[in-house]
């Protein structure tokens, strides 16, 4: 075992919760450490399964130590379920990995709503922060090829405050994940004029205008559904069920083009040929939207870093979320995201006390 290898970085990563199973799990692991000498992985899960699958790529068991875990977090699982009862299943084995130090952050392809509950529980909330949100990347015509939207389904709810932390939560994960030193963010609302929307999001506006200088962000103000994939922005803010719903219609939309696609190139022996001709600018159209090579979502606002691969990822979306997690827990991520919801947590006591002094004076 080489665990202890200088300038190694751990990942704990749970392998049984995944719709193609340990397997594809392994096998993406097998691609990150072929590409990183860096990167050591904690693998939870049946250990006899697992020695097998690592056993057959060479070197790979010198990077991984297997925690025998007996039990698996089912996608039709309650998330209340797991958290009585789940103490034997992979996933609450890779949380407490990092819980424990042993790991500097979580992979799993498992059931979202038990990874979140269990992340919250055993990880625990960072100081000051009253909602986590899970982050993900939304394709974008930015250089990086994509904008961070948050929160997509951590919470359905979100007051200003709440809001405020999402846009310092995102603008680290946009700093650190996607090398933006000075992130625009942008506030999702149902038009761009500052009178409209809830009232919630009017405040939010306030409070995020009052600590961008601070928070080194550009704020943009508000933003509509025209603009997540824009370059207008490169962090979208909003509440959990806002985000959800647009996540899963751009997740719908985009298999519905695939399809239409399908049909019409296979229509007539002329549109057969020009699918030929198309073949290359498709695939490449294809691999820029393709979530499995920008496979993860990211809670934030977690004494740790989780990162939630999609439950169908393969090999390459494993690898992807591997990443991913690497490039997080080697910039010192989780400690950076606490520093900024602890900057933005300021300004809105120092905006709160301005008011207060100034309804006193009047």
């Amino acid at each position: 075992m080489t665990m202890d290898a200088p300038k190694r970085t751990i990942v704990s990563v749970d392998a049984m919760g995944g719709d193609l199973g340990p397997a594809a799990v392994v096998a993406g692991l097998a691609l990150s450490a072929d590409k990183n000498p860096e990167i050591g992985f904690i693998l939870h899960g049946n250990k006899s399964e697992l020695e097998q699958l690592v056993a057959r790529t060479e070197g790979l068991s010198d990077v991984c130590e297997i925690r025998h875990a007996d039990e698996v977090v089912t996608m039709d699982d309650k998330p209340s379920q797991v958290m009585r009862n789940g103490q034997k299943t992979s996933m609450w084995s890779a949380i407490d990995a990092v819980r424990d130090g042993d790991a500097e952050v979580v992979v799993s392809c498992g059931n979202t709503g038990a990874l979140m509950l269990l992340s919250m529980v055993r990880l625990r909330k960072l100081p000051g922060v009253n909602r986590p949100a899970i982050a993900c990347l939304w394709p974008s015509h930015n250089p990086s090829g994509f904008n961070v939207m948050l929160d997509v389904g951590a919470d359905v709810r979100a007051d200003e405050d709440d809001l405020l932390q999402y846009a310092m939560m995102g603008a680290s994960y946009a700093r650190n994940g996607l090398g933006i030193a000075r992130p625009r963010v942008g506030l999702l609302n149902v038009g761009t004029e500052e009178h409209k929307g809830r009232s919630e999001l009017k405040a939010a506006h306030e409070l995020i205008t009052n600590a961008a200088d601070g928070a080194q962000i550009d704020f943009v103000g508000f933003i509509e559904g025209v603009d997540l994939p824009s370059d207008r922005v490169d962090v979208i803010v909003t509440d959990g069920f806002t985000g959800n719903v647009a996540l899963k219609t751009g997740e719908g939309t985009a298999k519905l083009i695939s399809g239409l696609l399908r049909e019409a190139f296979g229509a007539t022996f002329l549109s057969k040929l020009a699918a030929v001709l198309a073949m290359g600018p498709l695939k490449r159209m294809g691999q820029r939207v393709d979530p499995s090579r920008n496979n993860g979502g990211v809670f934030l606002g977690l004494n740790g870093t989780v990162v939630k691969s999609h439950g169908s990822a393969d090999a390459t979306g494993i690898s992807a979320a591997v990443r991913l997690a690497f490039q997080l827990a080697k910039g010192g991520f989780n400690q950076k995201l606490a520093a900024r919801v602890a900057s933005g947590d300021a300004s809105r006591q120092d905006v709160a006390t301005e008011c207060r002094q100034g309804e006193q004076q009047e």
